[in-house]
């Protein structure tokens, strides 16, 4: 969906290009510098509009990506279990010395804060 920003600028940008034009054929200058500001005008509220459409598009990929890992965050959490347990099942007591490294790092984090 395009932003009414966009449109609105862009349609300002023609009438101010258009009048810029006709000044500059019929020597007013006043026309000239009207159309130029017009055009000008309609240009920045064009460029709004579409940095509006751009931070409104990442947000709504920002939005399907995190649905996505959402309801995939659960088949990851059972494939990584099932793997951890297979090992676990192959070779125990490397599972139980893993174990007991990782337990003595945590404890030693712990006591180093007091």
């Amino acid at each position: 969906m395009v932003d009414t920003d966009r449109v609105t600028g862009a349609a300002k940008e023609f009438v101010g290009k258009a009048q810029g034009a006709v000044g500059d054929l019929t020597g007013s200058k006043g026309d000239s510098v009207e159309g130029r500001f017009r055009e000008a005008q309609g240009s920045a509220e064009n460029l709004y509009g579409q940095a509006k459409d751009t931070a409104r598009n990442v947000a709504d990929e920002a939005g399907r990506y995190a649905e996505d890992a959402y309801e995939n965050a659960g088949d990851y959490a059972r494939r990584g279990s099932r793997a951890v347990a297979q090992q676990v099942e192959e070779s125990p007591l490397v599972a139980l010395l893993i174990a007991g490294a990782v337990g003595y790092g945590l404890a030693l984090l712990m006591h180093a804060r007091r």
